[in-house]
This record gives C-alpha cells, structure tokens and sequence, in this order.
C-alpha cells in the first residue's frame, strides 16, 4: 500500500481492517508492529506530522531498500500457490452435530453475510475489478461461495423435511 503513496499506521490498518477487497486480515498492533520491523530492516522510514490539536502521528513510505525487499515478495508470493485459509471452513466439518434446520439457518446467517461483502465488491466498477486481479478474485470467491453455501442450506432443508 505505501508503494503508491504514504501513509500513517493507522489509515494503513483501517483500510486492511474495513475493506473486504483485500484478503489480509491484521490487527492495529500488529500493524504498528510490522511497521516497525520494516523500519528496522531499512524497507520504510517515517517522518512525524501533526494536523490541528490531534496528536502527532508516523507518516510512512517506503525506501529504495523496501521497493526491491517488495518486488523480491512479489515475485516470491506470485510463484507460490500458497495454502488458502478459511478460518470459516472448521464448522462445516461437524454441521451434522446440529438437527439439520439450525444449521441451516446458521448457514442462513452466514450467507447473508458473504452475499454483503459481494455486493460491495459488486459495486466497484468491473474495469476496477480487473485492474486489481485480487478484488476480481475475491468477487468470483464470494460468488461461488454463494453459490456452494446456497446448496448446503438447500440441502439442509430437504433432510429436515425427509426426518
């Protein structure tokens, strides 16, 4: 995110935090912490400002040093399959240990859910989507699993009704 321009730790964990066009999931102190590791490997550096009576705050970029530590990530994580994680997926093992309409409505829940975060993305522009490859793929993501968490609760349906 700093590649493209500077930021402060805070607007930099809120934009991870709120948008669920990006697929990364960090806390604020965990933020601030990987900032300042960065800072420490030379890879960012920060200057302070300060706007009105609020209080100061770091303003990070990155450095010549961070831009090629990026591109070597990049080039590493593109070539990588990488193993998905879907902390959400754990449940669905042991659904049969609830009667078959609670869970559906769970998973009632749970889709209404999936189907807001595909709305907002569904909302960004499609040449936006396809500029940014990630926001295109978590927009098919949540339209298949739609698609998938649709079916399971359909099923749940008929085995409540066959019982």
């Amino acid at each position: 995110m700093l590649q493209s321009h500077e930021m402060h730790g805070y607007r930099i964990s809120e934009i991870l935090e709120n948008s669920c066009a990006i697929p990364v999931n960090l806390k604020k102190a965990n933020a601030y912490r990987l900032l300042a590791d960065m800072e420490k490997q030379g890879w960012v550096t920060h200057r302070t400002e300060r706007e009105g009576n609020r209080p100061t705050r770091r303003v990070y970029s990155v450095t010549s040093s961070g831009k090629k530590a990026f591109l070597k990530l990049l080039k590493e994580n593109l070539a990588s399959p990488g193993k998905p994680e879907f902390s959400g997926l754990v449940g669905l093992d042991f659904v049969c240990f609830l009667p078959a309409d609670e869970a559906a409505s769970l998973l009632s829940e749970k889709l209404h859910l999936i189907e807001k975060h595909f709305m907002a993305l569904d909302g960004i522009p499609e040449s936006v989507r396809k500029a940014h490859p990630s926001i295109e793929y978590m927009h098919r993501h949540y339209s298949a699993d739609i698609k998938w968490v649709s079916e399971v609760i359909t099923e749940l349906g008929n085995s409540a009704a066959n019982k």
